[in-house]
């Protein structure tokens, strides 16, 4: 697997190998023990990951409201490395207040999340890279930080 870029099926390989590592009680790399409690965070996708032969190449259109559960677990994977090595810089005591301010890591990495894809789509669709600027922003708004 491509560490930085992988594949859509390498990352459902990914999560799809933890959830079946986690069940047999086998030993878990670093990283798939940071998906496995990812994934116990969202029992909403459990029924998926207990099915890879049904949904390892299920097509997801949020154009239609569907969400790729694939993507929101990498998406909280994205999330947890930024943090864990303060990228963009401040990402980590925003972290911090996010905690303090919903009194759980669900829901104030689910606050960076909404930055995150904001900040993709804008890049999508002004054909640019991302903007760490904005980003942040956006980040210090969720945690209520006047910028």
């Amino acid at each position: 697997m491509s560490l930085f870029n992988p594949s859509r099926d390498e990352v459902r390989e990914f999560f799809f190998g933890a959830w079946v590592k986690s069940k047999a009680h086998l030993n878990l790399t670093d990283l798939e023990k940071l998906g496995l409690h990812i994934m116990q965070m969202h029992p909403e996708y459990h029924a998926i990951l207990d099915a890879p032969e049904q949904f390892k190449h299920q097509a997801y259109f949020p154009e239609m409201g569907e969400t790729n559960p694939f993507l929101h677990l990498s998406l909280h994977l994205s999330v947890l490395e930024q943090i864990s090595i303060n990228q963009p810089i401040g990402i980590a005591p925003i972290y911090q207040k996010l905690l303090f301010k919903h009194q759980n890591e669900h829901d104030a990495q689910h606050d960076i999340l909404e930055c995150l894809g904001e900040t993709i789509w804008l890049a999508q669709r002004n054909q640019t890279s991302l903007d760490s600027n904005h980003y942040l922003t956006l980040l210090q708004q969720k945690a209520g930080i006047v910028a």
